[in-house]
């Protein structure tokens, strides 16, 4: 009874309570990897969403281990994410200074709402949401963020300041301050980029991040570098900082709400998209609902320490996969492995070079920027690119925020679109050969004389049935057929405007001395229709299973009789 609950609740949980030995040996090396790309990267992403560094390990160390413990994922790694922290930062940054208490307690209260409606979403069962950022939101999110990242930090590696909370501003401020650009960061900020890279193209499962820091500070203390004005983190707090309040007034509901949302959203499609990936690549199967819950209790976990909304990681979870990690106790290693880190070597991290860490954010940046993605909808879909490049635009001009909004709004005009007016087909047969086939795909194949068979690709609703209608009548009246078939097969759930615009047009067909047939679903459109005040022996509309059936029943009654000047007999 016990096991059949932690399975449905606690999965992670379970299974390291049948954890097999044969698994510690990768497990603790897969911990301490992770550990080593975990801890530059979630001090960085921290100055990225407006935090002390140190808040950035806050946000991992009970989260990973909150999200062992009750998710459905054996790999994946949760943390501080370049998404999730612009977000942070955009939402943030207009309501208070970064660093104030203010701050931070509005960041706690975002964290603690998008916990509590990740629970929400578990409980009401809403994994299916994970779909409204398609492929090409995503992409064009990435690639937006990406962006913005590279220009927010442009100034920390240059030494400059820059002016203006907007991209563009932002971009105009460093192109103005170039001259001015300190060149003891500037030259460490470079260094730390060849490092970095180099280290990946050596060792590309490597802590690539971790070395190219070790790198900037022994510069930094060997050339004496804060002497020339080379800034530095600088003494962080020894445990957990004083405790603040997280604060929600009612004048930020319109604000926090609907940010909250957004990174519901993010997290839950992001972690998804990379959960999914690595369940399928080791044979097991993710739980989405699951996953909800167990984003939702991470995201409180980190709200308990004074941390900031997280995500799945897809690169660190990589790092897991490739070292060869079995279990939900890597998390649990690599937070214990910070956890030391934090407890015995603040110190070091108080000398970690601000500029190198910027450095670490754009490179990590760069890896988001997925032109290829950007080509392959271009040759698929232009509407689909069209979305992903207004979405990199919305994110550039306007903001994360804005720019999800815009692209989802934009993705769903275009789904309303296909539906109000989708495909269609017209069918016909072959000579010498059975079946039926689209006119439109096979050109040998021939309408049928004194059939018109249509199928519309879509449910029948109030914003696609006139169209519908109207449709069928240019069609009846160009063709001149005895029946007109409607191939229902794709006609589900269509509601009372739809099932009214039918009867409609069984009307104007009857004024034409034309027989309105619907095949395919008959028992389930007979019930809909005699719901609905129109049963068959008032509208005289015939239904028949199938279209051979309707085929058969219509050969039966005319034969081969020729259609005479152009009308139906």
């Amino acid at each position: 009874m016990m096991r059949t609950f932690l399975q449905r609740h606690a999965p992670g949980l379970d299974q390291l309570l049948g954890y097999q030995r044969e698994w510690w040996r990768t497990d603790l090396q897969a911990g301490l990897s992770v550990a080593a790309v975990v801890l530059p990267i979630s001090i960085a992403y921290a100055q990225l969403a407006g935090f002390s560094p140190i808040i950035g390990l806050y946000s991992t160390v009970l989260p990973m281990i909150a999200y062992a413990l009750f998710g459905s994922s054996r790999q994946l790694i949760v943390g501080p994410d370049a998404a999730t922290c612009a977000m942070l930062g955009a939402t943030l940054m207009p309501l208070a200074t970064p660093g104030s208490d203010e701050y931070q307690a509005y960041a706690m209260s975002l964290t603690l709402i998008t916990g509590v409606l990740c629970i929400v979403a578990s409980r009401f069962r809403l994994g299916f949401l994970a779909d409204f950022l398609s492929r090409p939101i995503l992409i064009g999110l990435l690639n937006g963020v990406a962006i913005t990242i590279l220009v927010g930090q442009s100034g920390k590696v240059l030494g400059i300041a820059l002016r203006g909370s907007d991209t563009i501003s932002q971009v105009l401020s460093l192109i103005a301050q170039l001259p001015r650009l300190h060149w003891p960061t500037a030259m460490l900020s470079a260094g730390t980029f060849v490092l970095f890279f180099a280290i990946k193209a050596v060792w590309p499962r490597g802590p690539a991040a971790l070395m190219a820091l070790v790198g900037a500070v022994v510069a930094t203390w060997t050339l004496k570098l804060t002497a020339n004005g080379v800034a530095v983190v600088g003494a962080l707090p020894a445990g957990l900082p004083p405790w603040v309040a997280p604060s929600l007034p009612h004048e930020l509901f319109g604000t926090l709400f609907p940010a909250a949302g957004a990174l519901v959203l993010i997290t839950f499609s992001s972690g998804m998209l990379t959960a999914r990936s690595f369940a399928s690549k080791n044979g097991y199967r993710v739980d989405g609902n699951q996953e909800f819950f167990a984003l939702g209790i991470s995201h409180l976990a980190s709200a308990a320490c004074q941390g900031f909304a997280i995500s799945g990681s897809s690169s660190r979870t990589a790092v897991n996969d490739a070292v060869g990690g079995k279990s939900p106790l890597v998390s649990i290693i690599a937070a214990l492995a910070i956890l030391l880190v934090m407890t015995l070597f603040n110190g070091v991290l108080a000398t970690l070079p601000v500029a190198a860490l910027s450095a670490i954010l754009m490179a990590a940046a760069l890896s988001l920027i997925d032109l290829g993605g950007l080509r392959e909808l271009k040759q698929f879909s232009r509407r689909e690119h069209l979305i992903a490049l207004a979405t990199v635009a919305g994110v550039v001009l306007f903001g994360v925020m804005s720019g999800i909004l815009l692209a989802v709004a934009m993705a769903l005009l275009n789904f309303l679109s296909q539906v109000a007016r989708p495909a269609e087909q017209q069918f016909g047969q072959i000579d010498g050969e059975g079946g039926f086939y689209e006119l439109a795909h096979y050109p040998e194949a021939q309408a049928i004389p004194g059939l018109l068979i249509y199928r519309f690709e879509s449910p029948l609703t109030f914003f696609n049935a006139d169209y519908f209608r109207r449709r069928i009548e240019e069609l009846a009246a160009a063709q001149h057929p005895r029946w007109v078939v409607i191939d229902a097969i794709s006609m589900t759930k269509n509601d009372i405007t739809g099932f009214h615009a039918i009867d409609e047009l069984r009307r104007a067909l009857d004024k034409q001395g034309i027989q309105l047939v619907i095949a395919g679903r008959t028992a389930q459109l007979i019930k809909r229709m005699t719901s609905a005040g129109m049963p068959p022996e008032r509208t005289g509309i015939l239904y028949f299973p199938s279209r051979q059936a309707t085929l058969a029943a219509y050969r039966q009654r005319f034969g081969d009789q020729p259609i005479h000047d152009g009308t139906p007999l």
